[in-house]
């Protein structure tokens, strides 16, 4: 892993106005990017993963802006760029990104190669022939036969999986430095998000990408991740490699993830869910954001937010558990029993 981040968003804070209030959808958020890494942002809906990464393309809704903290990209802060002018400069070109829905990605009156031709022009000054000549080639990159068929129809002729492929070649027909895969397997069957994830990480090995992936699916994140990044609330609670997080998980939100893993069931036991709903972001949050949902939380959960403790080099969880002053807390008997069926799988 290289030293210095490639993209390095330190205290991030994005704000939304509706019907008149303000809601802090990302609060203080940091996060380092290194050269070739996956890394997997995860935490369920509403924990600001989609958000949080679209910003680094300006792709935020238009209630939506970024009110404090730096995105330093190429020795340039990107988080103060305000027009699409600027924008351009890095979106597509430098940062691409796959939506999880390739219908709503798709222009449904357009043919696909077309589609894919437009982002080849857009960006890499592709004219005509020689920008169809690319798109073709894009189209046998990401595994579609007959591209040359392919290229004259319409995405509703394309499977669900098969649409995914275009969108993808889409964004990586630019040969972006960084590629950000929001939930890019959900609306697929199991064998075809299979498929997805081989395509990603060929084309990262092949185009020398660094890849961001955002998921709630913590099997895709084993498979796929060198770092993991725990989300909630709109801040980052916990990261680390991809070992530390499942062996070794200190925030009790990740504990809470992890343990409700199918994998982990035991039979005739009822699989852990986490009780609660996460907060509500129009109001201000006191302490450590997912305390009511926790059922082990300190009384100073309640009223001081936790900073970052260091697990190790790679590794750091936001909680007070890790405090030296604080109560032995062990972790749970699902995250120990996860460490063991992981050992035992090799």
């Amino acid at each position: 892993m290289a030293k210095e981040p490639i993209l390095s968003a330190k205290d991030v804070q994005i704000q939304f106005s509706l019907r008149g209030k303000k809601l802090m959808a990302i609060r203080k958020c940091s996060l380092d990017l290194y050269e070739g890494e996956t890394l997997a942002i995860v935490g369920e809906s509403g924990s600001g993963k989609s958000v949080f990464t679209k910003s680094f393309v300006g792709m935020l809704d238009a209630n939506g802006s970024i009110v404090g903290g730096s995105i330093m990209y190429e020795g340039k802060d990107i988080a103060k760029y305000k027009t699409e002018k600027e924008w351009m400069t890095i979106r597509g070109r430098k940062i691409a990104m796959v939506m999880q829905d390739p219908m709503t990605s798709l222009n449904p009156l357009k043919k696909v190669g077309k589609q894919i031709q437009e982002s080849i022009e857009l960006h890499q000054g592709l004219k005509g022939e020689a920008a169809k000549k690319e798109a073709l080639e894009m189209l046998r990159k990401v595994g579609i036969p007959n591209p040359e068929i392919r290229y004259n129809q319409y995405p509703h002729e394309f499977s669900g999986g098969m649409r995914q492929r275009v969108v993808i070649a889409i964004a990586v027909a630019c040969r972006p430095q960084i590629l950000i895969c929001d939930e890019p397997t959900t609306a697929l069957d199991v064998t075809i998000q299979a498929q997805i994830l081989d395509l990603i990480h060929k084309l990262q090995d092949e185009l020398k990408m660094t890849v961001i992936y955002i998921t709630h699916d913590l099997g895709v994140v084993a498979n796929v991740a060198d770092r993991v990044a725990v989300m909630y609330a709109g801040q980052i609670v916990e990261y680390g490699t991809v070992n530390e997080i499942f062996y070794d998980a200190w925030h009790p939100y990740t504990w809470a993830l992890l343990s409700a893993l199918p994998q982990l069931g035991v039979k005739g036991e009822d699989l852990p869910t986490i009780e609660g709903t996460p907060p509500n972001l129009f109001n201000e949050i006191k302490g450590d954001a997912f305390a009511p949902r926790n059922k082990q939380a300190l009384k100073i959960d309640f009223v001081q937010e936790p900073p970052f403790f260091d697990i190790s080099e790679t590794h750091k969880a936001k909680t007070w558990y890790l405090d030296p002053r604080a109560p032995k807390i062990e972790q749970p008997k699902s995250i120990r029993r996860l460490r063991e069926k992981m050992r035992e799988r090799g």
